[in-house]
């Protein structure tokens, strides 16, 4: 079995922070290679698995294969790539585990709020919000086999809630195909692989959700495992004196009305937990962490108490004390 380079303990190690854009910000790796060592493959690599992510499941791109299924007309069979129809045959399952929670089916709303490629449009608005829509696993067909789709009821389908996670799991596949222990991420989704060259595990800051500053709740540590958070302090409307998230509510058909101030998820892969932190997001701290228990989740929820942060922890992970003032 070949060595990851963190096994090379007696050679010189030099630390390699690589990054480049992707979804509308930037992805990331951080690892430690053997002196010599060139990272522009790796560099080159992952720049090209993220570009593909982002060609297939973009809704900024009229041409992705996201959008062409999103054009085909219902009962129309449609060829789709296999890494859409991986992240496709994940929302479906946790849109069912979820209880709807989690749900694809949301791009009409998405769009009409504003977060999509166009500006908000109150019409949209309003048919958003008046529409009984099915739920993407209720009227989604997939044939994984022959790499096919089918929609049984016009749907508008919208990955924002798990397509970042799956590009840092392609940024681990790359990682991973060089030997590398790393850390990579989107945004502020991430993934561990391996450890550090000392043996110890990457270091991780969970985001205090605070609009006006940058600055860390909790400090974790994580070794061959993914987190992902939902929140509502990056991206958002203004109605009146509401501030609303970009978290589509699948039920109303427009943001959540009320949420936690971020759900943090720990999983083995960062689409997993890029998934689940949006359907916790959607179910609330209390249903939410009900949820997350019945399933074995590992989640950490932030409600607004005050100048203060009201955490529910479930799961063992978040071992190091936090300070919420």
């Amino acid at each position: 079995m070949a060595k990851t380079f963190t096994d090379l303990t007696r050679q010189t190690l030099t630390r390699h922070a690589l990054n480049g854009p992707t979804m509308g910000t930037r992805w990331s790796a951080l690892f430690h290679a053997p002196s010599g060592f060139d990272p522009e493959p790796v560099h080159s690599a992952m720049a090209a698995a993220v570009a593909q992510v982002d060609s297939q499941m973009s809704t900024w791109k009229p041409d992705s294969a996201l959008m062409r299924l999103n054009a085909a007309a219902p009962d129309q069979w449609a060829a789709i790539p296999e890494p859409l129809m991986t992240v496709l045959q994940a929302a479906l399952e946790i849109g069912r585990a979820s209880g709807g929670a989690f749900d694809i089916a949301v791009g009409d709303a998405v769009t009409a709020w504003g977060f999509g490629p166009t500006a908000a449009d109150p019409a949209a608005i309003r048919a958003a919000l008046g529409h009984s829509r099915p739920a993407a696993h209720d009227a989604l067909d997939l044939d994984p086999r022959h790499g096919l789709a089918r929609k049984r009821a016009p749907l508008t389908l919208d990955l924002s809630g798990i397509a970042k996670g799956y590009g840092v799991d392609r940024l681990a596949d790359v990682a991973h195909s060089f030997g590398l222990n790393a850390l990579v991420a989107i945004d502020g989704e991430l993934r561990a692989l391996g450890t550090q060259p000392d043996r110890t595990p990457w270091t991780v800051a969970i985001e205090r959700p605070n609009h006006m500053t940058r600055a860390a709740q909790s400090i974790l540590t994580l070794s061959d495992a993914a987190i992902a958070t939902s929140g509502d302090y990056r991206h958002w409307v203004t109605v009146g004196d509401k501030r609303l998230s970009h978290t589509m509510d699948p039920a109303r058909g427009g943001p959540l009305a009320t949420s936690p101030a971020s759900v943090t998820v720990i999983a083995d892969t960062c689409m997993m937990a890029d998934a689940w932190a949006t359907a916790l997001m959607v179910a609330g701290s209390g249903a939410g962490a009900d949820l997350a228990r019945r399933i074995g989740l590992t989640a950490l929820f932030l409600d607004r108490d005050g100048d203060h942060y009201r955490e529910t922890r479930v799961g063992n992970l978040f071992n190091t004390p936090s300070e919420t003032a």
